[in-house]
């Protein structure tokens, strides 16, 4: 037998054991005890195995065994994610709770292929191979739906009620058969039940209705609309109630409970949005002897949590509290988030503290986690925030000496640790999140993106911290836990953003490493094509998620990374915190098994997929609302997507996007060029490029299909000095980016305003 031969057979009866957990190479390679060569040798070994298909590679390059998951041709059953387009979707494998099965990679399931699943069915489905390599997957029956309920537009069609299903890919309604005696309208949103599914192509398909929402031309329905589309949950159980309000009775507000590290003398504040609705982490900071020492406070919600009751089985069917525009969706009752969880000032709380002390150079010399009490002394927002760190001054009589001078040491170090983990390769990568503005009547009057000011960073570098601490304690120990994990992204899609880039004239060669990705985002702040750019470097990333995997966090550049800082809102950071607290107890066992943490991840990311695709849709539904009585007005927009038929453009004021056919464009005979994107008329000036400049006119709303129509009335920078939106962006002469920066600049000195006058 040659080496190789006894590597594999080694190989294999490793992957096979009942102890073996999906690994990559480098940690099998330790197992086996390899050196060097021998780790080299196992690669190709892997990959020979992999090609014979007795191997497989699962997510992020895990080996796996093909023991339990069948080759191809073989059927496998699953959990069903439609793509948000396109007709396709893909499967994610399910063994029985398997942790080699759990971890295989999704399969692609190609359009005409999904056999009329819908987001979260449990399907069945034949696996074979790609012709792009590797395996994809045919849906061959559909054994469980997730969801019966959704929402819809009914009408009457001719002379027979229908409704038109939200959040699906039928084109065509279903039938709600008898309504007489409901008080229904053309256009009203209603909520329905399916009785019999529609075909594969959409047709048939039969509901019952069961409740009106209301008129769809009502602002104030968008809400129920969407909470019902996702399956957002409304009111709290009465038992899940009865457990909050025990955990209020038995609380004994003003006093350190025995042994508790008393923190209460410590000056401590906490720095939230002025609109927060929970308060779950607070900082102290002082500085001594040549060397920093940080508190990071964190609310103790386990303590008022008990594993495995009401409360606690609610909250992770929950998993996340949703931030809706007007209003939120709790995880915890409120009695518990909004008032013995939440750091108030001039109270006593009870927290998790990650106690960190560092040298001046940022190197940590010792880390500890203590069950605490503290006493905030003063709540700020980060609009307080970042008005005093433009003049502090003005700031010592209002607020006192010693808290001015405790956010200027707070200012200090965190900027020094936001620069060096951007030296390290760390990613900037934050898109802006828009907030709404409501009228007194609750209608939409405006919106704005916010801005990632200094007073953010602050915190964010705080929270960063105590997450790291907290995990890279729990790795050094070898405990199983949630993770947030963020993948590195495969090659092939940085190759295509290096192209991309290249295509719209940006001096990049590549983009193999962070440092190259962020030098892209650098060069485009601030320009025209600062959010398609941002948005492609967004898609060539994976997803982060929650898992046991001690797969690192790529973005943040940090090998140890958890969520542990806010466990009001995520049901991950409190599982951690329950972790910390066996760990304080000297539970011998703390850890959860490998695969119900596995099972326990993808629910968890999967609820804050939801949630996040919730708050989008309902923004977007909102300004549609909003946009509904300004037809024929006229703004600023660049363009952010182009495709064959048309172009899509966000406009600048207003950050919503709308989409301009190709048929309202200049009446031209037009070409696509991928490269580039562009859409290239014959006669001159006719172009429309990524990053243009435009000046629009809001055409049409279509509420149904949740599309804002767009004219073009003039595109700003298609002719002239100014031709090129990627020269003029990029160049120091060009004339597009001064003048889209200072628009940009305009607006947040009036949202500032906004805010200071509140």
């Amino acid at each position: 037998m040659d080496i190789s031969n006894e590597l594999a057979d080694r190989l294999m009866r490793l992957v096979v054991s009942v102890d073996y957990r999906p690994s990559k190479p480098k940690q099998i390679a330790s197992m086996l005890s390899l050196d060097g060569d021998g780790y080299r040798e196992l690669r190709r070994v892997v990959k020979q195995l992999v090609l014979e298909g007795r191997l497989v590679y699962g997510s992020n390059h895990l080996v796996l065994s093909t023991g339990s998951i069948g080759g191809p041709q073989d059927s496998v059953r699953g959990t069903f994610r439609r793509a948000m387009g396109g007709g396709f979707g893909f499967l994610r494998p399910n063994h029985s709770g398997d942790a080699s099965a759990d971890l295989m990679e999704d399969l692609f399931v190609p359009p005409g292929s999904t056999g009329g699943a819908l987001e979260g069915d449990l399907v069945e489905a034949k696996v074979r191979p790609s012709r792009k390599g590797g395996n994809e997957a045919v849906v061959t029956a559909v054994l469980e739906r997730a969801r019966r309920q959704f929402t819809g537009t009914f009408q009457v069609i001719g002379g027979k009620p229908v409704v038109f299903l939200d959040g699906t890919p039928y084109e065509q309604p279903v039938s709600v058969g008898d309504v007489r005696g409901l008080p229904l309208e053309n256009d009203d949103k209603v909520f329905v039940e399916i009785v019999e599914y529609p075909l594969d192509d959409g047709s048939g398909g039969e509901a019952v209705i069961l409740e009106r929402l209301g008129s769809s031309s009502n602002p104030a329905i968008d809400t129920l609309t969407i909470m019902r589309q996702y399956a957002l949950p409304d009111e709290f159980p009465d038992a899940v109630l009865d457990d909050a309000r025990k955990q209020a009775d038995a609380f004994k507000d003003g006093v350190v409970p025995e042994g508790r590290k008393d923190l209460t003398k410590l000056l401590t504040i906490t720095i939230d949005p002025f609109d927060a609705r929970d308060f779950d982490d607070a900082i102290s900071l002082e500085r001594e002897e040549g060397r920093w020492r940080l508190w990071v406070h964190i609310a103790d919600v386990s303590h008022f949590v008990p594993i495995g009751g009401a409360l606690d089985e609610e909250a992770k069917q929950r998993a996340t509290s949703v931030y809706l525009p007007d209003r939120v969706i709790p995880m915890i009752p409120e009695i518990i988030s909004n008032h013995l969880a939440s750091l108030q000032p001039d109270k006593i709380r009870l927290v998790k503290t990650v106690e960190i002390e560092m040298l001046d150079d940022l190197t940590i010399t010792h880390t500890e986690v203590h069950n605490a009490a503290i006493h905030s002394d003063m709540r700020l927002n980060y609009e307080q925030v970042d008005q005093f760190l433009a003049s502090p001054d003005t700031f010592r009589d209002k607020w006192g000496e010693p808290v001015c001078d405790l956010l200027l040491r707070m200012h200090k170090l965190a900027m020094q640790m936001r620069k060096a983990r951007f030296k390290g390769g760390a990613l900037s990568m934050d898109m802006p999140e828009i907030k709404l503005e409501f009228d007194r009547s609750g209608k939409v009057k405006g919106a704005f993106r916010t801005e990632n000011t200094e007073s953010h960073q602050i915190i964010e570098e705080f929270m960063l911290a105590g997450n790291q601490a907290v995990a890279t304690w729990l790795d050094d120990l070898g405990l199983g836990y949630l993770h947030r994990i963020h993948p590195s992204p495969e090659r092939r899609k940085l190759r295509q953003l290096a192209m991309f880039c290249k295509d719209l004239g940006l001096k990049v060669e590549n983009v193999e490493s962070r440092f190259e990705i962020q030098a892209v985002l650098d060069m485009v702040a601030g320009t025209p094509l600062e959010d398609a750019v941002n948005f492609a470097v967004l898609k060539s990333m994976n997803k982060a998620v929650y898992g046991p995997q001690t797969d690192g966090h790529y973005a943040l550049d940090m090998e140890h990374y958890c969520h542990f800082t806010s466990p009001i809102r995520r049901y991950p950071d409190l599982t951690v915190h329950r972790l910390v607290q066996k760990l304080l107890d000297g539970v011998k066992t703390p850890d959860d098994p490998f695969p119900s943490l596995v099972k326990l991840g993808f629910h968890c990311s999967d609820m804050e997929r939801n949630a996040a695709q919730a708050e989008r849709d309902l923004i977007e539904l909102k300004l549609l609302h909003f946009l509904k009585k300004h037809i024929g007005e006229t703004m600023e927009a660049v363009i952010s997507r182009v495709f064959a038929d048309g172009i899509h453009a966000r406009c600048i004021k207003l950050p919503v996007d709308g989409f301009v056919p190709i048929t309202t464009l200049p009446d031209d005979k037009y070409r696509f060029e991928r490269r580039g994107n562009i859409l290239q008329g014959a006669k001159e000036g006719n172009r429309y490029r990524l990053g243009d400049l435009l000046t629009v006119r809001v055409a049409k709303v279509d509420l149904q299909d949740r599309q804002l129509y767009l004219e073009v009335i003039k595109n700003q920078t298609a002719r002239g000095e100014s031709q090129s939106a990627s020269k003029s962006s990029t160049s120091k002469s060009g004339s597009s980016k001064p003048k889209y920066k200072a628009k940009r600049q305009k607006e947040r000195r009036e949202k500032k305003k906004k805010h200071k006058n509140r």
